[in-house]
């Protein structure tokens, strides 16, 4: 395993680490009631999952209070606390921003320290290794949760140790190019993939933005949520349970998208494999390559998936022209 540096920080996180929201399985929106979980997942699997990652030199887990509303938190936590492992020793990323309670806005400064104190209790540590926000919607200034009152909070968790390193999660250049300069965040995090490469594409806006403040980049979703592994077939496309989010994505599952995408990743077989292991160690090897990318964090429901991540930690860094064999495939 490959590990990074976090920012100007002295952390180091695993090039693989693991994202966490599948631990928290099924959800709703308690704006509007829509799915944002994922089916529900079996203790003991994800258990052996996070053995496996152990094992092979993961140390770096990302949560967020909203993942089952602290079930993933405190899953992590039994689960290290069963396998005899400190979280101390691991870096634990978690996030505060989707999950409001009774207040009116998640980023209000009340709300991001209860939130803080609340998952400190929930992944059973003194300290909070990164502290995102999870996502770039702060509201107008002058008005609770805007962004000058909510980075305040924030640097006064970092003053009293109750967290190490200051995150920001966006979906969009504009939401970053606010945000940055006034959160002055040590790392970045979005999706980043072969099919979505906006925030890792050389040029990029983002990378601008990183380059000038400094700050490294963990990427979710590199394996599209499985699309890139050629698991679903276009001509049976799968069906999820109610709660999951993947069942809002016709245009990642459902049949003319699984078509579209079927002749480009039997073509990346051919230069990367076909096993489940070759394609998941491709799709995040190219995440990888970034310079700024620090850490590639797939979701894991059980050992299988965990074997799987871990791969690209192993195998040899992806090259410059499997990168551009990667780009010409996707946009072809």
């Amino acid at each position: 395993m490959r590990y990074h540096k976090v920012g100007t920080t002295d952390i180091q996180v695993s090039e693989i680490g693991f994202g966490c929201w599948t631990m928290g399985g099924p959800n709703w929106s308690l704006a509007d009631g829509t799915p944002i979980g994922w089916a529900d997942v079996d203790e003991a699997d994800v258990l052996a999952g996070i053995k496996a990652g152990l094992d092979a030199g993961v140390t770096h887990f990302d949560n967020a209070d909203i993942y089952g509303n602290g079930r993933a938190e405190r899953m992590l936590r039994d689960c290290l606390a069963k396998l005899g492992v400190s979280p101390e020793k691991l870096v634990i990323a978690t996030k505060v921003g989707h999950f409001r309670g009774t207040s009116e806005h998640a980023y209000e400064p009340h709300h991001i320290r209860r939130q803080c104190e609340q998952s400190l209790r929930n992944l059973g540590v003194d300290t909070i290794d990164i502290y995102y926000f999870h996502h770039g919607w702060f509201v107008e200034d002058g008005r609770p949760g805007n962004i000058h009152d909510a980075a305040g909070e924030m640097r006064r968790l970092v003053d009293e140790g109750k967290v190490r390193a200051v995150g920001q999660s966006a979906y969009s250049d504009a939401d970053f190019a606010r945000a940055i300069p006034v959160v002055k965040p040590d790392v970045l995090q979005s999706w980043a993939n072969m099919i979505q490469d906006n925030f890792i594409a050389p040029g990029c806006e983002v990378q601008r933005l990183m380059d000038e403040h400094v700050c490294s980049f963990v990427a979710f979703s590199p394996l599209r949520q499985g699309v890139l592994l050629d698991k679903f077939d276009p001509e049976n496309p799968p069906s999820f349970e109610a709660g999951d989010i993947r069942g809002q994505r016709d245009d990642w599952f459902g049949q003319a998208a699984l078509r579209s995408l079927k002749p480009k990743l039997e073509t990346l077989g051919e230069r990367f494999g076909t096993s489940v292991e070759e394609r998941s160690s491709a799709a995040c090897r190219f995440v990888a390559a970034h310079p700024n990318v620090c850490s590639v964090i797939p979701g894991f429901r059980n050992e299988r998936q965990a074997r799987c991540n871990v791969r690209a930690g192993i195998d040899e860094p992806m090259n410059d022209a499997d990168l551009l064999f990667c780009r010409d495939v996707m946009r072809g």
